[in-house]
């Protein structure tokens, strides 16, 4: 059986789910784990947009499609001038369940369309989550220079 081509994470953040929901859809919350401009829309049919994602020029766009305050959120996702993940093309899920005086962060990132794309994403949002992660309780991740680069 062939392995689905699908980005799975989990995380506990010790933040609650109100905190951790900001921290997704407030453009100045965001820039603080990831990128260094943002703009959401949070509806579905509106904007996501972070600009500068790990210290370099990326743009990821797309739209939301869910919005559950504090609950869920499933938005569009795709990299201005790239032809294998464009804007758009693949769907980020993510659900925050209230645990454990925090937070379970479960998130799944699908529509990628290889291993090799599934496997960098999957770094990136390794790498992400735990800048939130951090965010998220009120401390300071640092300069954001992107997930570390692959062993070649």
């Amino acid at each position: 059986m062939t392995e689905p081509l699908v980005v799975r994470r989990e995380t506990h953040i010790a933040a609650p789910p109100a905190t951790v929901f900001a921290f997704l859809t407030d453009p100045q919350k965001i820039l603080s784990w990831m990128g260094a401009e943002a703009a959401t829309e949070v509806h579905p049919g509106g904007l996501y947009l972070v600009k500068g994602i790990g210290d370099r020029a990326n743009v990821v766009r797309g739209a939301f499609r869910e919005v559950v305050p504090i609950h869920r959120l499933a938005y569009s996702f795709g990299w201005e001038g790239d032809e294998e993940v464009p804007p758009g093309s693949s769907l980020v899920e993510i659900d925050l369940i209230d645990q454990d005086g925090g937070t379970l962060l479960r998130m799944t990132h699908s529509g990628l369309p290889n291993a090799t794309q599934c496997a960098n994403h999957d770094r990136g949002w390794a790498h992400y989550l735990g800048r939130l992660a951090t965010a998220a309780t009120g401390r300071n991740p640092g300069i954001d220079r992107g997930p570390a680069p692959r062993d070649t």
